[in-house]
């Protein structure tokens, strides 16, 4: 298993108690200890918590981050989504800010990307993408 970036889907699947992402969160902090985030998921999820009242889960959320790592947007995250950005449009199939931040913060920082949102992901050249939900993935 490689060192990963957890995107926003899977997190929540995890934060739902779904038994093959949880079975892989688990093989997975057996060997690195801690999960990485973006700090666009951190957003993502706080963000849809604030919106719902969720203050339980909104504490719950606080208190797994302060056990695991938050990656920052960087300038070289930046220039990585600008170059993302200028190939997937150029190609016709143009993917949204949020999603070329996450993703070029993988990238950045040698990760491979855990997402279910594996096709909209698969058309980034640089990045590696792997799907916690299918059974038998890595």
């Amino acid at each position: 298993m490689k060192a990963a970036l957890v995107d926003t889907n899977i997190l929540s699947l995890f934060f739902k108690g779904h038994p093959q992402v949880v079975d892989k969160f688990e093989t997975y902090l057996e060997e690195y200890e801690t999960i990485n985030l973006s700090i666009i998921t951190y957003y993502e999820i706080v963000s849809g918590l604030k919106h719902r009242d969720a203050h339980k889960q909104i504490d719950l959320f606080l208190n797994f981050v302060a056990q695991n790592t938050i990656l920052p947007l960087t300038q070289d995250v930046a220039d990585i989504a600008a170059e993302i950005y200028a190939q997937v449009r150029k190609s016709g199939q143009p993917i949204d800010d949020i999603d070329l931040l996450i993703a070029a913060t993988a990238v950045a920082n040698g990760l491979t990307l855990v997402t279910h949102n594996q096709k909209h992901f698969q058309r980034i050249v640089q990045l590696e993408v792997e799907n916690w939900v299918e059974k038998g993935s890595q």
